[in-house]
């Protein structure tokens, strides 16, 4: 079985993608230990089934608030073998924030770009060729009102799945000074094999770096938990 995740900005069309690509095949219950809504689904695709998970909508994964919390808790606790990330077509520059905290952590995305026919309507014009090659990943256009580019979807799905270990990984860079930080505290977080193994070091370290409460407790499990702290300036 292929676990794939659907995420995006709320109002971006994920509900109805959700619901076309699961049909009845589907159930509602809660994330363990709270009372936010977790709905599951099912779905057959050339001889493969589909669990698709639905996580809350969320602009950002910083983890301030419940919602953004149990997304990324979900893709780096669970690691689903596919993220895709619907995003709103007509407002591409907000939506691809968070896609790029999605390549940050490692996922294996493929973007849903959704409300196509507004792109067209609209006048707006997209080069999803150009767009899927500068992010690194398959970007397909959706009408999920109509279920238009669905199969395409599932397909980018399957094969983005068959072939998660050779993916492309896009590094975001963020200037040499900052970047020779990040790499100091990745070097100490990547000693810790165990660690470096169940999250991305790169990752733990930019969290680390902006004191991200939640990351900074993982971290103090770690036998190198003081040789981290010391090169992770103060606020």
């Amino acid at each position: 079985m292929i676990t794939v995740a659907l995420i995006g900005n709320p109002n971006v069309g994920k509900t109805e993608l959700f619901n076309r690509l699961t049909g009845l095949k589907q159930h509602v219950g809660n994330w363990p230990g709270v009372t936010v809504e977790k709905k599951v689904g099912k779905c057959q695709y050339k001889g493969e089934e589909l669990e698709i998970v639905d996580l809350p909508g969320t602009y950002s994964l910083t983890a301030r608030a419940m919602d953004e919390l149990i997304a990324r808790n979900y893709i780096v606790e669970d690691k689903p073998d596919v993220v895709v990330d619907i995003v709103d077509g007509t407002n591409l520059e907000r939506n691809l924030y968070l896609t790029l905290l999605l390549l940050e952590l490692e996922a294996n995305v493929v973007v849903a770009l959704n409300q196509w026919d507004m792109v067209n309507e609209r006048g707006i014009e997209i080069d999803v060729d150009k767009l899927s090659s500068l992010l690194g990943v398959p970007v397909v256009p959706t009408v999920a009102t109509t279920g238009e580019g669905l199969e395409a979807l599932k397909e980018a799905i399957l094969t983005a799945a068959r072939n998660k270990d050779r993916r492309r990984k896009i590094v975001i860079g963020y200037g040499d000074d900052l970047e020779a930080l990040i790499k100091r505290v990745r070097d100490v977080i990547a000693k810790d094999t165990g660690l470096a193994r169940k999250y991305p070091p790169r990752w733990l370290a930019i969290k680390a770096l902006e004191h991200d409460e939640e990351v900074l407790k993982r971290l103090q499990d770690s036998p190198y938990w003081d040789e981290i702290r010391g090169v992770i300036p103060n606020k």
